[in-house]
């Protein structure tokens, strides 16, 4: 019989990377709201673009449910408990993220990634409008308050003193309900703490990201799905802006060894637009590498990347995230990325769920094309549910735009 060949072990982490430090922060966090819960503190469920400045100056334990459900799915039990939610009734056609959270509310326990349950939401609309309702649900569903943060769709393109204004007065509306709910105190000094943090997290963090500019580029584009996690829930922290620095610093110093974490040769840059397949994370990954495409940057990545020098300024930062604002500048943002970095292609996930925002994609996406004169492909997907994904499909696609990034490579 011949002897099984056994996986060579992977060396363990080291301490001081930054991998290491992002991954012991996005532990912490469910670590901390149950350690928090356990003491009888009353915990959060908090939506990704809800300004984390509120939870984190207050000294809250929020956890994140967009996050929670990526890490589900990307374990594998996605479809598990979307399908609890369609046995309630809830359509297979809504989000995904939405479907596994309301499950998971219900049932309080999934061992791939369990979080304590909410005493209060915070949610904001410049994400989707499907978030609205999620959180809507959920607040019925356990009878607990919801606070809300409504930021406007954009159509200018500038934020007025008067957007600046209404959304002013609901921060620090949010602040009093949550001081009253929870018995926490409001501290200015500890708010411009927090700010200075999430501003020093985010430049360095948007400092990384550009460091693809290099070619080939110093790192994994892959690296920024994963690491976006730090920058959604925790880029107030202080352990935050040690582990987006030390990023930074590993990045500058692959492109002066040469290396990078794109273990393949990079023939090809990408731009992925979209949300990451988490249930399919590796074949995306993998179908990219073995062709030699690195996905360079995506619009995700820097949208969490908060930069300002003042309060009005942190509200104008939660104003233009990318699906508050319009098509021109929601395109030009994306222009810039591409033509920064370099990319030769254009690749599209358009999720399934998200049907408003796909028309507009599409639209968008014809014009990065034609403003950056790359090829563009589209594939039909899920964020968290393998059910509606089709490999095949997406392997068809990312055929095809190598074959035109070939073909134009050849013809120069």
């Amino acid at each position: 019989m011949a002897e099984e060949v056994k996986k060579k072990e992977r060396p363990p982490v080291d301490p001081n990377s930054a991998k290491y430090k992002l991954g012991q922060i996005a532990a912490k966090a469910y670590s901390d709201a149950q350690a928090a819960k356990d003491r009888g503190e009353m915990v959060g469920w908090c939506s990704s673009n809800f300004p984390v400045e509120i939870p984190e100056t207050l000294g809250l334990a929020v956890c994140y449910p967009e996050n929670q459900a990526a890490g589900i799915a990307a374990r594998g039990a996605g479809a598990r408990l979307c399908d609890v939610s369609e046995s309630d009734g809830y359509s297979n056609d809504i989000c995904a993220y939405a479907r596994i959270s309301l499950a998971y509310a219900k049932i309080k326990d999934a061992p791939e990634q369990n979080m304590p349950q909410p005493d209060f939401l915070l949610c904001c609309n410049n994400i989707c409008n499907c978030m609205i309702k999620w959180y809507e649900n959920l607040a019925v569903e356990l009878n607990i308050p919801l606070i809300m943060i409504d930021v406007p769709f954009n159509p200018d393109d500038t934020i007025s003193d008067a957007e600046v204004a209404y959304v002013s007065a609901q921060f620090r509306a949010a602040v009093k309900q949550l001081e009253a709910l929870t018995g926490k105190v409001w501290r200015e000094e500890r708010f411009k703490e927090v700010m200075e943090s999430s501003c020093r997290t985010s430049r360095a963090w948007l400092a990384a990201t550009a460091e693809a500019h290099w070619t080939p580029s110093p790192f994994n584009g892959f690296d920024l799905l994963n690491h976006m996690a730090v920058m959604v829930t925790a880029r107030g922290k202080p352990e935050a802006v040690d582990a987006m620095e030390t990023l930074l610093k590993e990045y500058r110093e692959n492109h002066e060894k040469g290396t990078s974490t794109f273990r393949a040769e990079e023939k090809y840059r990408i731009m992925f637009e979209g949300i990451a397949c988490w249930p399919w994370l590796r074949v995306t990954s993998n179908g990219m590498k073995s062709r030699g495409i690195n996905m360079v940057t995506t619009i995700y990545a820097d949208a969490f990347g908060f930069d300002y020098d003042s309060f009005e300024g942190m509200i104008k930062a939660y104003c233009l995230v990318p699906n508050a604002i319009n098509l021109n500048l929601a395109r030009d943002k994306r222009v810039k990325l591409c033509k920064a970095n370099h990319v030769e292609g254009l690749l599209v996930h358009t999720n399934r769920s998200c049907k408003l925002w796909s028309g507009f994609m599409y639209e968008m996406s014809r014009q990065i094309g034609e403003a950056c004169d790359i090829p563009v492909v589209s594939f039909d997907g899920d964020q968290a549910d393998p059910r509606n994904f089709s490999e095949a499909q997406y392997d068809t696609r990312v055929q095809g735009l190598t074959e035109i990034m070939q073909a134009r490579k050849e013809a120069v």
